[in-house]
């Protein structure tokens, strides 16, 4: 049984990540969605926040896991019994970020692969940062992000959501 993990803090999580999971999950026997909190971002929601909706909307990708994690990747992994941690790339950026924390997890562990799949180009623009942003302002993100995730949001910040 191969097992892999997509690693995240998922704040909040995209249709780009789903889309992302959907596409793991046709690669892989079990894909784990490992959330954790990045100490370099403030979060808008919780880590138990985060779990709870990324739950509700893969629910619908019957070999998806959720879990939380704290420390280092390589060790979650080993802890799962996972060989393969899979990113998703929306552009350039996004692989000169993600390619030294590959590199290092390989160096660390070397029985774990890496896989790097690119979003579908309906998603390219969209990051949690700029759902977020969008969500302060009054922006649509309603095709941006789960329906579950964009009541979550809209109860967070407290605004009425857009219709659809």
């Amino acid at each position: 049984m191969t097992i892999a993990i997509c690693p995240g803090s998922f704040d909040p999580v995209t249709n780009g990540h789903i889309d992302i999971f959907e596409r793991a999950s046709k690669m892989f026997d079990e894909v784990i969605v490992g959330v954790f909190n990045n100490i370099n971002k403030k979060p808008l929601f919780t880590v138990e926040e985060r779990v709870a909706l990324l739950k509700q909307a893969t629910a619908h990708i019957p070999n998806v896991k959720v879990d939380c994690f704290a420390g280092l990747l390589a060790d979650y992994a080993h802890q799962k019994n996972a060989h393969v941690i899979v990113r998703g790339l929306r552009d350039a950026n996004d692989f000169l970020y993600e390619f030294p924390r590959a590199m290092l997890i390989k160096n660390m562990a070397p029985d774990i692969e890496n896989i790097f799949l690119t979003t579908d180009n309906k998603y390219y623009h969209v990051s949690s940062s700029a759902i977020r942003e969008l969500a302060q302002f009054g922006g649509n993100i309603t095709h941006l992000v789960p329906h579950c995730v964009e009541l979550a949001i809209h109860e967070k910040i407290k605004r009425v959501p857009t219709s659809k």
